[in-house]
C-alpha cells in the first residue's frame, strides 16, 4: 500500500478519500484554491498545497499544478475523486510520466469510453444492448438527417464529458437548430470539445447503472445496480438500490453484459456502466463513467464493500478478494443536498452556512465537507452534502430517509432538503412508479417547488 497519496479534488469527496487513506494508514495531501484555505478537506489532510486562484480552470483543472503538488510533497499516487480531472486521460498520462500512480482506469480505457461514440462501438462488440443512435455527427445538416431517421424525440449529447453538460432533448424538427448550437457551445465550454452525437430519446425511461470493480489480473466484481431516475437537468437528486424496475433475471442479464464489457475494454479499478430502461423494461447502454460516482455510498451500504479503499488497493497492485457478483442485502437511498433554490428552477446559491446539524441515528450516513460558519463558494458544484440511509426493505428505508431529512438543519443558504422530502413522500416515488421525467410531471404538485409556500 502507498505511504502518501495526493487527493486531487475538494469538498465532500476529498474528505471521503482522506478518511479512507487514513484508515489504510496512508498520509493524505490535499490541494486547494485560494477560496478554500480553511476548507474541511484542507484541515483534515496531513499536508495541503495551494494550487491557484478560485476558478476551477486555474486551480483544480490545472494538471501541471496538481502534478507539481504531488511531486513536491513526495506522493506515490493521486486519487482524483469525481469530476474535475477524474476522467481526463491527459492527466493520467501526466501522472505516469512523473512516476505517480493514478487511482483509476488506464488512459487507454478512458479514451475508449470518454468518446461516447467510440464507447458504443466497444459495447456493441461486447454484446451490450445499445440505445439507437449515431456516431459523432459533423454538421447540423447531418444531424437533421439522422434525427429524421431515428424519429423524434431525440437527445443531442456531447461526445466528451458527462453530468448533463452538452445534452439537449429535442422533441421536434423546429427545435433542432437551437438545441444543436446550445449543446455544442456548452460542450466546448465544459470539456474543450464541442462535438456531439445523437440518440433516440426513450420516453418514459428509467436510469439504472451498474457498479463494478476490476483488478489488473482480470478479476471483475459487479456490485448490483443503482436507480438514478430522479433528476433535474439530467443531474441526479435521489438514488436507490436495488431498483424496483428490475427482476432477478434482468439484473443478472445487465450484470453479465457489464462483465463482458469490462473484459472487452480491459477495464481496471472502479467504474459505472449506465443504462436506460425503455417503457418495456429493456435496458440500453448509454455511457461508462471511468471514476468513482457521487452515489457510490448507496452500493457501499448494500454490499458492505468500501469502494474507495478497494480503489486504492487495486491501484497498489492487489487482487480483488472477491469476483463475480457481490453479495448484497437491504435497501439504500441517497439524497443529494444542493445549495440551490427549488423555487427558482434550482438556481445555485452561494453564501455562508450559519447553522449545520446533520442527522444521526441508526442506518444514517452523511458525507459532507460543510462546517458551521463555512462558505459555499460560487465557483464549484452546488452539492454540499449527501444523506444516505439503509434499512431492511424499501418501505423502511424511505421512512428512515424522511426522518433523517426532517432532522437535518441547514441555514444560511437555500437547499434541496425540502423538495427531497416532498419527493420521498409522493405516491409516485413510494410506489416505485417514476421515470427520468418525474420532476416535469410533478410540476405544480410539490409544495417546496412552488413560488409561494402552500
Amino acid at each position: 500500500m502507498f505511504s502518501r497519496v495526493l487527493v486531487a479534488n475538494r469538498g465532500e469527496i476529498a474528505v471521503r478519500v482522506i478518511r479512507a487513506l487514513h484508515e489504510l494508514g496512508c498520509e493524505a495531501v490535499a490541494v486547494y484554491s485560494t477560496a478554500e484555505r480553511d476548507a474541511l478537506h484542507v484541515t483534515m489532510a496531513d499536508q495541503a498545497v495551494c494550487i491557484g486562484p478560485p476558478a476551477a480552470a486555474e486551480s483544480y483543472l490545472r494538471i501541471p499544478n496538481i502534478v507539481a503538488a504531488a511531486e513536491t510533497t513526495g506522493c506515490e499516487a493521486v486519487h482524483p475523486g469525481f469530476g474535475f480531472l477524474s476522467e481526463n486521460p491527459a492527466f493520467v498520462r501526466a501522472c505516469s510520466e512523473s512516476d505517480l500512480v493514478f487511482v483509476g482506469p488506464p488512459a487507454e480505457v478512458m479514451e475508449k469510453t470518454g468518446d461516447k461514440a467510440r464507447a458504443k462501438a466497444e459495447m456493441r462488440a461486447a454484446g451490450v444492448p445499445l440505445v439507437p443512435g449515431t456516431e459523432r455527427i459533423a454538421s447540423l445538416a447531418e444531424t437533421r438527417t439522422a434525427a429524421a431517421a431515428l424519429g423524434y424525440p431525440v437527445l443531442l449529447k456531447a461526445t466528451a464529458g458527462g453530468g448533463g453538460k452538452g445534452m439537449r432533448f429535442v422533441s421536434s424538427p423546429d427545435e433542432l437548430e437551437a438545441a444543436y448550437l446550445a449543446a455544442g457551445t456548452e460542450a466546448e465550454a465544459a470539456f474543450g470539445d464541442g462535438s456531439l452525437y445523437l440518440e433516440k430519446a426513450l420516453v418514459p425511461a428509467r436510469h439504472v447503472e451498474i457498479q463494478v470493480l476490476c483488478d489488473a489480473d482480470g478479476g471483475v466484481l459487479t456490485m448490483g445496480e443503482r436507480e438514478c431516475s430522479i433528476q433535474r437537468r439530467h443531474q441526479k437528486l435521489i438514488e436507490e438500490s436495488p431498483s424496483v424496475a428490475l427482476t432477478p433475471e434482468s439484473r443478472e442479464e445487465m450484470e453479465a453484459s457489464v462483465e463482458r464489457a469490462c473484459r472487452q475494454l480491459g477495464y481496471v479499478n472502479a467504474g459505472t456502466f449506465e443504462f436506460l430502461l425503455g417503457p418495456d423494461g429493456t435496458p440500453s447502454f448509454i455511457e461508462v463513467n471511468c471514476r468513482l460516482q457521487v452515489e457510490h455510498p448507496v452500493t457501499e451500504l448494500t454490499t458492505g464493500i468500501d469502494i474507495v479503499r478497494e480503489q486504492l488497493r487495486i491501484a497498489a497492485g492487489e487482487r480483488l478478494p472477491l469476483t463475480g457478483r457481490a453479495p448484497r442485502s437491504g435497501h439504500a437511498i441517497e439524497i443529494r443536498i444542493n445549495a440551490e433554490d427549488p423555487r427558482r428552477d434550482f438556481a445555485p446559491t452561494a453564501g455562508t452556512v450559519t447553522l449545520f446539524r446533520p442527522p444521526l441515528g441508526p442506518g444514517v450516513r452523511v458525507d459532507t465537507a460543510v462546517v458551521e460558519g463555512g462558505a459555499i463558494p460560487p465557483y464549484y458544484d452546488s452539492m454540499i452534502a449527501k444523506v444516505i440511509v439503509r434499512d431492511d426493505d424499501r418501505d423502511a428505508a424511505i421512512v428512515r430517509a424522511i426522518r433523517a431529512l426532517e432532522e437535518m438543519r441547514v441555514e444560511g443558504v437555500p437547499t434541496t432538503r425540502e423538495v427531497a422530502i416532498d419527493i420521498l413522500r409522493s405516491r409516485e416515488f413510494r410506489g416505485g412508479r417514476y421515470s427520468t421525467s418525474y420532476l416535469a410531471e410533478m410540476e405544480g404538485r410539490l409544495p417546496s417547488m412552488l413560488a409561494e409556500a402552500v
